[in-house]
């Protein structure tokens, strides 16, 4: 049940192996002409290895991260790491963010102190958070994880457990990518509990088969336009992105071999995601900080384990339980998958639905002033 105080700190040794590797990688051959189409151009990424190995300041994103305070704590057997940022204000609401795969606490860098702070930030001090920030077990810090079994749902009861730790009875959660899943979970289970849910990405909510002429004709015209491209849009992602989640829903200890020997493999299996779901370029310093918490943590491989707990948990393929807390949908354009709210509806109560012409799946990364402002909006409409 104790509590204890964390700093990262990365033994020198450490990031020694990390350069000595990156000066033997063996590159491998590559099509001509081909681009992105199968992965990672090695020209990109040869200039990114370099860049990390030579010009990247692990220490100064490392100094960066212990600006904010964080802890550690055991939890259904498991170390968990998190960040507990208090608000100045002291009526501020508890909020529990999480992120997703392959994120990290780190894509909250630019959000936090407008969260926290918005005094500080231009914005009304009434619309503060105290923000609980924690990575989810198996994920850089709080990895890896030593037993089976650890799926969406534990990771959401360990999280209502933290939160019950830290005094906080009441509270509002926040996530995308797996985060929104563990969001989700966490407001159906605990409705006395959780404020409000609100996501960038509805689980289930896009369209998965082709529509239906008796589907279609219940919708009004904008939203049959949008059901079409949600199908388009899952059919692309079926047919050219899917192997990743297929390999670590099935084989993932196979695969981490590879990523916790080789750091050029564990950057190119991270960037190619944030290169193909962000709608614009992410600043790459953030992206080798993530990638080097995977990298120090030797967390490739535990991360993936949530995709196989979730295929082979016994609730996978059944219909979604529905969830009464309320839920407030930032919907952005470039996201992964086209939510449409008449199936998200079935099963949510949405309250809020808001669409931004751009942004992709890392919303606290691309759009930081955007999602600060929906988070503030619908909590405040809470009363």
């Amino acid at each position: 049940m104790s509590i204890d105080e964390f700093r990262v700190d990365i033994p020198q040794s450490e990031l020694d192996e990390l350069h000595t590797r990156l000066d033997q990688t063996r590159w491998p051959d590559e099509l001509p002409g081909v681009g992105w189409a199968y992965g990672v151009p090695r020209d990109y990424l040869q200039e990114l290895a370099q860049y990390w190995r030579n010009e990247y300041d692990w220490r100064k994103a490392e100094a960066e991260l212990n600006q904010w305070e964080q802890f550690t704590t055991t939890i259904d057997g498991t170390r968990v790491h998190f960040a507990h940022l208090r608000s100045p204000e002291p009526d501020a609401t508890p909020l529990l963010i999480t992120h997703g795969w392959p994120g990290s606490i780190v894509e909250f860098q630019a959000i936090a102190g407008p969260l926290t702070d918005p005094r500080a930030h231009g914005g009304d001090p009434a619309a503060a958070f105290h923000l609980v920030m924690p990575s989810i077990p198996g994920f850089t810090l709080s990895g890896p994880t030593r037993e089976t079994g650890w799926e969406g749902k534990r990771v959401a009861r360990a999280f209502a457990e933290l939160m019950e730790r830290l005094g906080y009875d009441q509270y509002g959660v926040q996530g995308g990518d797996w985060g929104a899943w563990i969001s989700r979970e966490l407001g159906r289970i605990h409705p006395e509990r959780v404020i409000g849910v609100h996501l960038n990405l509805i689980p289930g909510s896009g369209a998965t088969t082709e529509p239906t002429d008796e589907e279609l004709a219940q919708l009004e015209p904008a939203e049959r336009e949008r059901a079409w491209a949600s199908w388009r849009r899952f059919q692309s992602w079926s047919k050219e992105r899917q192997g990743y989640a297929e390999l670590q829903s099935t084989r993932p200890q196979t695969l981490a071999y590879a990523l916790t020997d080789s750091p050029v493999g564990q950057l190119a299996w991270i960037a190619e995601k944030f290169e193909e779901w962000s709608d614009g370029p992410i600043d790459r310093d953030h992206l080798l900080t993530n990638v080097s918490l995977y990298w120090f943590t030797r967390t490739a491989g535990s991360a993936a384990r949530i995709y196989y707990e979730r295929a082979h948990a016994p609730y996978y393929g059944q219909p979604i339980e529905p969830s009464r807390t309320p839920t407030a949908l930032a919907d952005f354009a470039q996201e992964n998958f086209i939510p449409l709210r008449h199936i998200a509806a079935a099963t949510n109560n949405i309250v809020r639905w808001t669409s931004y012409p751009s942004g992709g799946h890392f919303a606290a990364l691309e759009q930081p002033e955007l999602l600060v402002a929906d988070i503030r909006a619908f909590f405040s409409e809470l009363g």
